[in-house]
């Protein structure tokens, strides 16, 4: 089995996980995973939980089609991560219920949208930033992105939703499930005074398992 094999059939496997799990709905969000000689990426107007791995998009290093179904509108998204986070090996944007709801909230810190309320978010996300919207299928939002300098892991899309990028799918995967559980945490306990972890917590976890 080639590596890339390996990856289409493992990118088909986690996202019918993802959409089968209510983490993604009709043809919303979309999945990419880079490889050494191009980038694998779920095609438009496909369900994730219906990917076919024969048919799944494939783009060369500088992101032209050339292989599969026709990619997602939003290939920029997943360029942009790739292109300022050298370590990034998947990125996965979705449409998930409680971070899109985060996403529409008035008074959320574009900063930091993701406060550290859990040890967990802050080792399998790190500081989230708020990126202002967008229309879908716009490239400025991927300039947008380009211009935080590849500092974060992940960001939320203004009344859109999140994008989140891994070291390979399977953490991001992860990642994206933790801030979307996260966020429903957060909204949750809206108007409750609330604990969140101190500066020197965050430091001691990242000192102990490094930065996202």
């Amino acid at each position: 089995m080639t590596d890339e094999h390996a990856a289409r059939e493992e990118m088909a496997h986690l996202c019918k996980s993802l959409f089968d799990r209510g983490f993604s709905v009709g043809t919303a969000g979309n999945v990419s995973v880079r490889l050494h000689d191009g980038i694998l990426m779920s095609p438009t107007n496909v369900r994730l939980g219906d990917l076919d791995p024969a048919r799944i998009s494939k783009l060369d290093l500088d992101g032209h089609h050339v292989g599969g179904d026709k990619p997602t509108k939003e290939t920029f998204l997943h360029q942009a991560f790739y292109d300022t986070r050298p370590d990034a090996g998947a990125v996965v944007h979705l449409h998930s219920t409680w971070a899109t709801a985060l996403s529409c909230l008035a008074d959320v810190d574009p900063q930091d949208c993701i406060p550290p309320l859990t040890p967990y978010v802050v080792m399998r996300v790190g500081t989230v930033r708020m990126i202002p919207y967008t229309r879908p299928g716009d490239p400025k939002t991927g300039e947008l992105i380009r211009a935080l300098r590849g500092q974060y892991a992940a960001v939320l899309l203004s009344n859109h939703g999140p994008v989140v990028s891994g070291k390979n799918l399977f953490s991001a995967v992860c990642a994206a499930e933790e801030l979307e559980e996260t966020a429903r945490l957060l909204i949750a306990l809206r108007g409750q005074r609330v604990n969140l972890l101190t500066s020197e917590q965050v430091g001691e976890l990242r000192s102990t398992f490094g930065t996202i």
